[in-house]
């Protein structure tokens, strides 16, 4: 990431239309997600209505973000994105701790949320035993951990495909439920009394909401790609979350048509059972191989971005320079690669425990993934304060209020990752305070070598 800034190295060169730049976000946030996770909000929600909601509310929240990133990223155009933010918000303290959790929560989690997510739709095809869902699992980790080691990149064709195949498969799920599925017929499950309606139900439905439209935010890592005025990030970032939102609204009025709440809440596999009930047995193949592709697909993309995020941490520090080491024979890194790889693999087995591994996974990174992204919400106002004279091509509206709403919002997720969830979220937010553990010896070890020197 600081290498990123250095004048030896070639920089971003802006070459992306708005076209290229909302393909890229939509391909980044319509991952294997949405054909998975609305059956866990559709269990805490509490009713139909309850459900639309809170999708509803997740894009407005969303957009809200999308406005405040606009800004940043016109103003600071880096190929860091948060770190970059963060580093030049708060100093390089705390941009560490954020590259720790990358390393051993964020990235690592989210690589072992998508591999349960392969693991279930796969094991819809092809049942390897009560064990399914965590064989397969460790297998894409490790296969995909290889291919990355003996240097393998994918093509920018090959991505947009991919990305076709993600959003085909949406639009599948939306005309199976809304044109061929017969209306479920059973009625909704009452709420559970003093969850279903109560603010805890609610603050959790809105973790796994969010959850689903994260990703957005990783246009800041391209906002030095952009071709033609700065403001086109921001044109970019409101068009791609208007379409998202669209989108995940459909997807869900055709699950709780098709299936009704209570079959939404208690699905392991939630799309393919719409189309399943839609198209019988070919419906539920065709939706668990693009499911499978594309939690695949984003498994890849995450492991590629973590592992550099993890090298250049390695560069930054030290005390952690065995991270830093760059096979150039691959071109990759390989020694973070392999770290990466065994930290996910570890938290396969963590969820694998519990019996509810993707929920689980949602539990370890919510918590410190809304911790940081408050951060990079109250990062606008400190740099407003901080660097007022900075040329600013776009201005979030209403200012302070909109980046205000927006850090409530995101503290009050932070919130409700903590307090609403299980175990498993302290176990993230333990292995963040090791970080700072970490941190303290790496400032003191530097003070001594400044001493000595």
């Amino acid at each position: 990431m600081a290498q990123a800034e250095s004048p030896a190295v070639a920089r971003p060169q802006p070459t992306l239309g708005i076209l290229d730049a909302i393909a890229i976000i939509v391909g980044i946030v319509i991952g294997a997600g949405i054909f998975r996770l609305p059956s866990l909000v559709a269990g805490t929600a509490g009713s139909e209505a309850a459900v639309i909601a809170v999708w509803l509310a997740g894009g407005a929240v969303s957009l809200i973000g999308a406005l405040c990133y606009a800004e940043l990223a016109t103003t600071f155009p880096s190929a860091g994105g948060d770190y970059h933010f963060l580093t030049r918000a708060y100093g390089k303290s705390l941009s560490f701790l954020f590259a720790w959790a990358r390393v051993a929560v964020i990235t690592t989690g989210s690589i072992a949320l998508l591999a349960f997510v392969f693991g279930d739709f796969m094991s819809r095809l092809v049942a390897l035993g009560p064990y399914s869902t965590p064989i397969y699992a460790v297998a894409l980790i490790i296969v995909l951990t290889v291919i990355n080691v003996a240097g393998i990149r994918k093509g920018s064709l090959t991505q947009n495909w991919l990305t076709l195949l993600e959003v085909g498969g949406v639009l599948i799920v939306i005309v199976a439920g809304l044109a061929f599925a017969a209306p479920a017929t059973a009625p909704a499950a009452p709420a559970a009394a003093g969850s279903a309606t109560s603010w805890s139900g609610i603050g959790l439905a809105m973790v796994f909401v969010l959850l689903t439209y994260g990703g957005w935010n990783e246009a800041a890592y391209i906002s030095a790609e952009i071709k033609g005025s700065r403001q086109n990030i921001a044109r970019a970032l409101i068009w791609s979350i208007l379409i998202i939102t669209a989108l995940y609204l459909l997807a869900n009025l055709a699950m709780l048509r098709g299936l009704g709440l209570e079959a939404m809440a208690k699905s392991q596999a939630v799309a393919a059972d719409l189309l399943e009930r839609a198209w019988g047995p070919t419906g539920a193949v065709l939706i668990s191989v693009l499911v499978a592709v594309s939690a695949l697909t984003s498994a890849n993309a995450t492991i590629i971005v973590g592992a550099r995020s993890n090298y250049a941490l390695g560069c930054d520090w030290p005390m952690l320079a065995f991270l830093g080491r760059w096979n150039e024979r691959t071109g990759t890194p390989t020694t973070a690669l392999l770290v990466q790889s065994g930290v996910a693999l570890a938290l396969v087995g963590l969820g694998t425990m519990t019996a509810k591994g993707l929920e689980t996974m949602v539990e370890f990174t919510a918590p410190v993934f809304w911790f940081f992204f408050t951060l990079a919400g109250a990062s606008l106002i400190v740099l407003r304060y901080r660097e007022p004279d900075a040329p600013r091509p776009f201005r979030v509206p209403l200012y302070p209020v909109l980046p205000l709403v927006f850090c409530a919002c995101t503290a009050y997720l932070l919130y409700s990752s903590l307090a609403y969830t299980g175990w498993g979220a302290r176990i993230g937010v333990a292995v963040l305070a090791v970080g700072g553990v970490l941190l303290a010896v790496n400032l003191r070890h530097r003070s001594l070598v400044l001493k000595r020197s």
